[in-house]
């Protein structure tokens, strides 16, 4: 998405110095996203304290969303750092408020069995993405994967407001509404 959007360059040129500039980038932009969350997780406790597990999930999914869906809009490659901030804060959010969420609510005794039930959760769309992303981009995208990159950001969002519907029947901000 990176090489086509922001560098102009055809889907199809992947041996290209200008492909490879992009590729380099991206790099960066991964450790970005991924210094940023490891930051982050040290704040979920204390921020998942004071407004709650599900509120701290659905803002850094927002957050996240956010971050996704702008790099459509960044001017040039060095504002996609903003964008990865974004993506940051939400994939701290993911490695831990769904497990958070989850231990409460299940016997300790079955913990791994229902934990490894729900990593089929995680795994089998990876998977589905996987095998169909490709021609999603091809026929229903247009060639433009940066178009996966929004609905991404906008299944964030609705991710966010869907973490409203799930019972978190042990998280002490919710437990003090009772």
């Amino acid at each position: 998405a990176i090489a086509s959007h922001i560098y102009g360059l055809e889907i199809s040129d992947t041996s290209s110095k200008g492909f490879q500039d992009a590729g380099d980038w991206v790099g960066i932009l991964f450790g970005v996203y991924n210094a940023v969350s490891a930051v982050y997780a040290f704040f979920l406790p204390a921020i998942a304290k004071k407004i709650g597990r599900k509120k701290t999930h659905a803002y850094s999914l927002i957050i996240g969303g956010i971050g996704l869906i702008s790099i459509f809009f960044m001017p040039d490659k060095n504002w996609l750092i903003v964008s990865m901030v974004g993506v940051g804060i939400a994939w701290a959010s993911i490695l831990a408020m769904p497990y958070a969420i989850l231990a409460g609510s299940i016997p300790a005794r079955k913990m791994g069995v229902y934990m490894g039930i729900f990593n089929f959760f995680i795994v089998l769309p990876q998977i589905l993405n996987a095998l169909i992303g490709g021609p999603m981009v091809k026929y229903l995208y247009d060639d433009k994967p940066v178009m996966a990159l929004i609905v991404s950001g906008v299944s964030f969002v609705i991710a966010a407001l869907l973490v409203a519907k799930v019972d978190d029947v042990d998280d002490v901000v919710e437990l003090q509404k009772v």
